[in-house]
């Protein structure tokens, strides 16, 4: 499976020490070098900086085509831009992005994708965790991460909790 990750599933995972569900759940993901910069250059102080390079199985690869990366800018950070485009050059299985105007071109462009919610019902279901519910209070408390009331109780209700 091919999946391509975005810098905001890294840091809000690192952010809570559980960014080694990804590997549980997907095996390699695989990392464009703008969203390596942001995550451990431009954010060497936050989470994830210290963990992206040790781990073996978060590769960062350089976009072949700058041309939808430059395309994409318009709407997008270099990131987003660069996830999208090396996710169409890859022909990944799963985009992992959790920005709204980011999935919607992800979606023009027909990539499959899904956001760190997504990805925690699928760590549910697999058995990486029992509840739901204290890993989206830790996410909201320790990373930052916004999320609706509405869209938690939908999680929640998905969830069986």
């Amino acid at each position: 499976m091919i999946v391509v990750s975005n810098s905001s599933p890294l840091v809000s995972l690192a952010a809570i020490g559980r960014l080694e569900w990804l590997h549980e759940l997907y095996g390699t993901i695989i990392i464009p070098r703008a969203v390596h910069d942001e995550v451990v250059i431009q954010g060497r102080q936050r989470p994830g900086a210290a963990e992206v390079p040790l781990f073996d199985w978060i590769v960062d690869r350089d976009v072949n085509d700058p041309n939808v990366v430059v395309a994409l800018q318009g709407k997008l950070d270099r990131g987003e831009a660069e996830a999208i485009a090396l996710a169409i050059e890859l022909r990944a299985d799963l985009l992992l992005m959790d920005e709204r105007l980011g999935r919607a071109e992800a979606a023009r462009f027909g990539l499959r994708f899904i956001g760190i919610l997504g990805a925690l019902l699928e760590a549910r279901k697999r058995g990486l965790f029992e509840r739901i519910g204290p890993i989206l209070d830790e996410l909201q408390r320790d990373a930052g991460f916004r999320v609706s009331e509405a869209l938690r109780k939908q999680v929640l209700k998905a969830a069986g909790e």
